[in-house]
């Protein structure tokens, strides 16, 4: 069966109650109900992650390489910050894929450049929590390619 980590990065802990104009009104666990159900229709595994800390983040996608095949990844503002999180991303010899709930593109100029995108198989981003099962599905058939 085909495992995948959905890790989210900083404040995402807070959606549902951060900024509802921009990310809606649901929360992180109503995200992870969906995407679980939505992994358990595809018989997928999905883990679940969220840290406000970068070295934690870092840790659980090193982590990842041991037992998982794919990532869906929202390093929230790290996106545009950490080469930290990009050098791991590249680093793990997994496919990721960067998920944002907002369209980042059409938001301030700050967050407009990933730099964790480069290392990454492709961005999502605009769909709400949709964006989430986008990226299932994305990193599902990625694993699906390369096998």
């Amino acid at each position: 069966m085909t495992k995948v980590l959905v890790l989210n990065g900083p404040n995402l802990n807070l959606l549902g109650k951060r900024e509802p104009e921009v990310y809606g009104s649901g929360t992180l666990a109503e995200i992870e109900a969906q995407v679980f159900a939505l992994g358990a229709a595809w018989e997928c595994e999905v883990v679940f992650a969220q840290s406000n800390h970068e070295g934690e983040l870092i840790d659980l996608l090193h982590a990842a390489m041991e037992d998982t095949d794919a990532v869906v990844f929202n390093p929230g503002a790290y996106t545009h910050t950490s080469y930290a999180l990009r050098d791991a991303v590249s680093s793990i010899g997994l496919p990721v894929v960067e998920v944002h709930m907002s369209n980042v593109s059409a938001r301030e100029s700050f967050r407009r450049q990933s730099v964790i995108a480069p290392a990454c198989a492709g961005q999502i981003s605009g769909f709400g929590a949709n964006s989430y099962m986008l990226g299932l599905k994305a990193a599902l058939d990625l694993v699906k390619d390369a096998s």
